[in-house]
């Protein structure tokens, strides 16, 4: 018998959100900064001409991509999705999401 038998010592760690092995767990991190987060802002054309602007690269909790994507709505005007990790916008944004996202502290990819 071990010293730690029986103790969280000696049973490995669990991640409480998947159930894995913390080793082999991919759930992204809680509230990782938006400083630490480079982002790619990218156009894409859908059925019937409709445009959206779709910005990945976000490893954050689903709390703190939904408040994001709440305030580009607002500040774009338009509609939009959170869709694996990325957000989508309707519309042609390219232009002027740089300059909100560097506001909000995150860093555009070139």
């Amino acid at each position: 018998m071990g010293l730690f038998d029986g103790t969280t010592l000696e049973r490995p760690v669990i991640c409480e959100r998947c159930g894995e092995d913390v080793k082999v767990c991919r759930c992204p991190p809680v509230d990782t900064h938006p400083g630490k987060q480079i982002l790619a802002i990218r156009l894409e054309k859908r059925k019937k001409g409709k445009v959206v602007t779709i910005i990945a690269g976000f490893d954050c909790s689903e709390p703190q991509l939904r408040e994001t994507l709440s305030a580009l709505q607002s500040q774009c005007g338009s509609g939009g999705s959170i869709a694996e990790s990325t957000i989508e916008l309707q519309g042609d944004h390219v232009a002027k999401l740089p300059k909100l996202l560097m506001t909000r502290g995150y860093r555009i990819k070139k």
